[in-house]
């Protein structure tokens, strides 16, 4: 093991160590009126012989850009929002870095109209504490759901049931816009199935979050933004798509914005019917030989809304209030069969068993949300209060069926199974900058949090009339109430910058199933310290260092006693007297800027406690029982690399690799469960632009197989081809696209214990074709005129 380690560091520094050679370059500072840095500036260099553009840039978060190029002789433009263009003639580049110094930007006054200023922005943005991934610039994208999208960011996987893994691990904090939301309550997965992706901005990935996030995630948190457009007057967007099989959907973002308000309200309907399939073979080895095969069809999907409306309302320059509300409903039909071809001594087949479900979804939430800013004379000071009201509701009613060709009486049963769930939230920030870039944070924050569960399975006898099953009829409340306070104390010196804090958070859980009179309270106080070094080497080559622990409470679905009825034969169901993991978390990170592209390295290190995993055991008539437990410690150390890079003006290129070795020693019930599994993850994107208007995209996905502590997980791959074209003179745009061209997107297992042995493929849905039409208000799409599209005026569609 720690050979291994020793040969990755290694590997990481010969890495760095190359990465970081002198190559000819335009360096500079921007600087405003008053010397403060100028973020985010556009940075473009002209050919001084023919004023061809040569490439772009953008200054960093400290206004300094480096941009590589060949010997020559240049001049360059920089445009910045609210800045006067700035032209500087006569650069000759004859080998290593040209410096201009400081370049200060004169104030101006500049008519937006209809277009946007900036460049479009690149499909992957990378900072120092997370990575931004902008949805829109990839074609994959188009008519896609949040879990889809999800699934095409790097170092995310969504397996084919809808649970979230980052960096190979599913205990993930997922939120929306910074917060908790109602929508990813429940069930994350069936929530992100609900979101729309057109009213999706970006998505963040905080892999070592500092102490002012929630210790709540062992890998870390992905937030999702929605949009919100920042322009005066009124803007948004309009989408339309339809695909086979049917994945149908209607959505707008519009916003109104004056000096003294903000108005903004996004909507989407969609309609989806999502065909899949399953196959498993069981084989039972004890004191007799069977064993069976179960084929599943099934297909879900219906109807689901999601409406968000709010305003800014600027009570003056340093006093902004924000209400918010979201409602979204889903009602969907969910149809499954199942056939059990059963096998005694020799494979000989004695029975054919026929089993069906047809479950009625009703899903709605509703929340609401207030908050507060006051910033001050002092740059960056600001104090913010947000509170947070959740309220969700999910009904679940199915009608079983099953026969069989032995002569056994048909078997009708039906299940009922109620979630609701009411969350309040409350929290208050204050930020308080020092000296140049000093910062000094603290923050409170509270939330209660109920859930009720309410599940029970009946059957029809002989006379006609429903019965109870008890083993499978119960009341389960989850009431949840946590209480935290954070401190954390940075600054930002010339190359070197450190943050450290600490956040204590005060959990009070309690657990009941009410017709047994069950109930495990709990209540701990933890600790949950962050740190983070960060030193310039140059202006393109950054090495940071960080350090968190967190912790993974159990989910809902975790601790349900039970929660599906729909093979009897397999049952799933959770651990109400579940305990949280406990992670230590450490991370040295490479980040080095090219002048077409950029590339982040890391290597880290998770140590976890009281993992929680799902195991399988078997009765003795060969039906399993499915479960989690805390069962393990686990050792995972891991090496990740983000690329993007534009190879030509017409051709950009991103990718991501991520390998982990995870080594897990368990035992459950006297029984040892350990697995030391290498695998790793790896996704690319390749991106055509023809004729200025016509973008064409290649995505492909790769997961490696990987050991388990009862088996392994199978390989799996994806691609995904998309084609869009510009119309309407860069106000609306068409996408096509395929997703899973070769079907391919499968979860294969293989389960493994004494005397039984399983091997499974489940598909949640077949491949996709979409096509999709979007036309934006007043924000006609304008692409760089290096090649990368749309510049308005030279024809149409």
């Amino acid at each position: 093991m720690k050979i291994w380690v020793r040969y990755i560091v290694g590997l990481f520094g010969i890495f760095v160590s190359l990465s970081i050679s002198a190559q000819s370059s335009i360096s500079g500072n921007v600087i405003d009126g008053s010397g403060e840095p100028v973020p985010y500036a556009s940075v473009v260099v002209y050919k001084t012989a023919d004023s061809s553009i040569v490439t772009t840039g953008a200054t960093d978060f400290d206004g300094k850009f480096l941009i590589e190029t060949k010997p020559g002789s240049y001049y360059i433009k920089i445009v910045f929002l609210s800045f006067e263009e700035k032209t500087i003639q006569n650069i000759d580049v004859k080998g290593g870095q040209v410096n201009l110094g400081k370049i200060s930007l004169k104030p101006g006054s500049i008519d937006l109209g209809e277009y946007e200023v900036v460049s479009e922005k690149s499909q992957m943005e990378l900072k120092l504490d997370k990575r931004v991934f902008n949805v829109g610039k990839d074609l994959s994208n188009t008519g896609s759901n949040a879990a889809e999208i999800l699934d095409n960011v790097p170092s995310v996987t969504v397996d084919v049931e809808g649970n979230v893994s980052l960096r190979g691990s599913q205990n993930v904090r997922i939120l929306i816009d910074g917060r908790p939301s109602g929508l990813t309550g429940v069930s994350v997965a069936d929530a992100l199935r609900q979101i729309q992706g057109s009213m999706i901005e970006s998505i963040e990935l905080i892999t070592n979050p500092s102490s002012k996030y929630d210790a709540e995630g062992e890998v870390g948190i992905i937030n999702v933004i929605l949009k919100k457009e920042k322009r005066d007057g009124v803007n948004g967007s309009f989408e339309l798509s339809a695909g086979y099989p049917h994945n149908h959907n209607f959505s707008f973002n519009l916003n109104y914005r004056k000096k003294w308000m903000n108005l903004f309200a996004s909507s989407g309907v969609s309609y989806r019917q999502s065909p899949g399939n399953g196959y498993s073979i069981q084989r039972f080895t004890g004191d007799t030989v069977f064993s069976y095969e179960r084929i599943r069809n099934h297909t879900r999907g219906g109807l689901a809304s999601n409406t968000r409306f709010g305003s800014d309302l600027f009570l003056n320059d340093k006093n902004t209030l924000t209400v918010a509300g979201l409602y979204s409903f889903s009602e969907g039909n969910n149809n499954a069969s199942l056939i059990y071809n059963d096998y005694g001594f020799g494979d000989v087949l004695t029975q054919v068993v026929t089993r069906t479900d047809d479950e009625i979804e009703r899903q709605e939430n509703i929340e609401g949300s207030i908050s507060y800013l006051k910033t001050f004379k002092k740059k960056d000071q600001k104090f913010t209060i947000d509170a947070k009201w959740i309220r969700s509701d999910d009904t679940e009613k199915s009608d079983l069926y099953q026969e069989s060709d032995n002569g056994d009486l048909p078997i009708s049963q039906r299940t009922s199974n109620t979630e609701d769930e009411e969350n309040f939230l409350i929290q208050t920030d204050y930020v308080h900058p020092f000296g140049k870039k000093g910062k000094f944070e603290t923050g409170l924050k509270s939330t209660m949090r109920t859930i009720e569960n309410d599940y029970t399975v009946e059957e029809l006898d002989g006379d006609g009339n429903w019965f109870t099953l008890t083993n499978y009829d119960n009341h389960f409340i989850y009431q949840e109430n946590i209480h935290a306070a954070y401190v954390i104390l940075g600054n930002q010196g010339k190359r070197f910058s450190y943050q450290g804090g600490v956040r204590a958070e005060y959990s009070d859980i309690k657990t009941e199933l009410v017709k047994t009179n069950e109930s495990n309270p709990r209540s701990y106080l933890n600790f949950f310290p962050s740190a983070h070094l960060s030193y310039e080497l140059d202006s393109t080559n950054t090495l940071q260092l960080s350090y968190s622990r967190r912790l993974s409470r159990p989910s809902f679905r975790h601790l349900l006693p039970f929660f599906s009825f729909s093979d009897p034969r397999s049952f799933y169901s959770g651990n109400p007297n579940l305990n949280p993991e406990y992670t230590n978390s450490f991370e040295l990170g490479h980040l080095k800027y090219f002048g077409k592209g950029s590339l982040l390295s890391s290597v880290y290190y998770r140590y976890r406690t009281g993992v929680i995993e799902r195991i399988t055991t078997v009765d003795s008539v060969g039906f399993t029982k499915v479960f989690p437990v805390n069962l393990s410690v686990q050792n995972a150390v891991g090496l990740e690399f983000n690329f993007n890079y534009d190879i030509t003006k017409w051709w950009r290129f991103n990718s991501s690799f991520n390998f982990y070795r995870a080594i897990t020693n368990g035992e459950y019930n006297g029984k040892s469960l350990n697995s030391d599994t290498y695998t790793w993850t790896s996704r690319g994107t390749s991106k055509f632009t023809i004729k200025k208007k016509t973008d064409f995209q290649v995505s492909f996905n790769y997961r490696a197989p990987e050991l388990t502590t009862q088996g392994k997980s199978l390989a799996m791959y994806s691609i995904d081809l998309g084609l869009s074209r510009d119309v309407l003179k860069g106000n609306g745009t068409i996408v096509l696209s395929a997703k899973d061209i070769f079907n391919s997107r499968k979860r294969r297992s293989i389960t493994e214990t004494t005397n039984y042995y399983s091997e499974s493929e489940f598909q949640w849905r077949t491949r996709q074709l979409i096509i999709s039409f979007s036309y934006r208000l007043n924000q006609k799409k304008q692409r760089n005129k290096d090649g990368g599209g749309y510049e308005g005026g030279d024809g149409d569609f």
